[in-house]
């Protein structure tokens, strides 16, 4: 069969196993990846990605930084930020780890860095280093103890590194903030999205004025932000997942599995099975065997 373009997106919702401190994911995808859309989004955990071969860019509420091999980009818990990644070849690690640890680690000495979000550059012989550690979190099994210290380890490392200055964003902090009660409640029940009406009385603004902030702060309408975001989450399903299509369609809201399968190929350049099979067995180097399914 040919190789076909896998798209895993850097996005939310993420759902450690139960008493899990971190989980770390390496992912490869070939030539034919094709650019990754935006999408602002946050979530409960903190987030560190080592890009060993990528193009693009990192953003956040306030900054715009430019992605090149070994940047590492970093976002703390519910922070709004965006990764928007050129086309081809690309490869990170991936490394999510738990809200109320994130801000512990943050407290300690050195490490107070961690408390916003940022974008560094490692020299070769640093990322080299910071690699081998995120390979060995990678075959950990989520919840053994010591994720922990080697966390910790590859956070100090990371923070030692040079940052990027970024450029300033457009736009203003407290305008997200004001838009999200709306997205906050898409997240807790993506099935039962409310409808922009329902969204902006949550924001308590009116749907004319809401409509049209949320378009100019989220480079998209409310109606497909919804979208996007369930087809996103459907993606973890796929990949992280032995759901049925059917289960994963009826729990995310939409109408039809085959109402699903269209919106998902439209979105993802494939049908949910393929994007299973291909995402699991081309794209993603999976944790050991033994490693709980998340």
């Amino acid at each position: 069969m040919p190789r076909l373009p896998v798209e895993q997106p850097i996005c939310e919702p993420v759902q450690l196993p139960p008493g899990a401190l971190v989980r770390a994911l390496h992912v490869r995808q070939g030539r034919d990846a094709v650019r990754s859309q935006p999408f602002v989004h946050f979530h409960d955990v903190h987030e560190l990605v080592l890009f060993v071969r990528a193009a693009g860019h990192f953003e956040t509420s306030e900054r715009r930084f430019a992605l090149a091999p070994r940047c590492i980009a970093y976002a703390p818990s519910m922070c709004e930020h965006n990764f928007i990644l050129c086309g081809g070849k690309r490869e990170w690690v991936l490394v999510q780890f738990e809200a109320h640890a994130g801000a512990a680690l943050a407290a300690r000495p050195g490490l107070q860095r961690l408390r916003r979000p940022f974008c560094v550059r490692a020299e070769a012989p640093l990322f080299a280093h910071l690699m081998n550690l995120a390979a060995w979190l990678c075959e950990l099994d989520p919840a053994d103890p010591l994720a922990h210290p080697l966390l910790e380890t590859l956070l100090r490392a990371s923070v030692g590194a040079q940052e990027i200055a970024g450029e300033p964003r457009p736009g203003s902090v407290l305008a997200l903030e004001r838009l999200r009660p709306a997205v906050a409640r898409l997240r807790q029940d993506p099935a039962r999205a409310p409808s922009a009406r329902r969204a902006a009385a949550l924001c308590a603004l009116s749907p004319a004025y809401f409509s049209r902030r949320f378009k100019q702060q989220f480079g998209m309408s409310w109606s497909e932000y919804v979208r996007t975001h369930r087809l996103h989450l459907a993606s973890r399903l796929l990949l992280e997942s032995a759901l049925p299509i059917a289960r994963i369609a009826a729990d995310l809201g939409f109408a039809t599995p085959s109402h699903f399968g269209e919106q998902f190929r439209h979105s993802f350049g494939l049908s949910p099975r393929t994007y299973r099979q291909y995402g699991v067995s081309r794209t993603r180097l999976e944790p050991r065997p033994d490693a709980k399914p998340q």
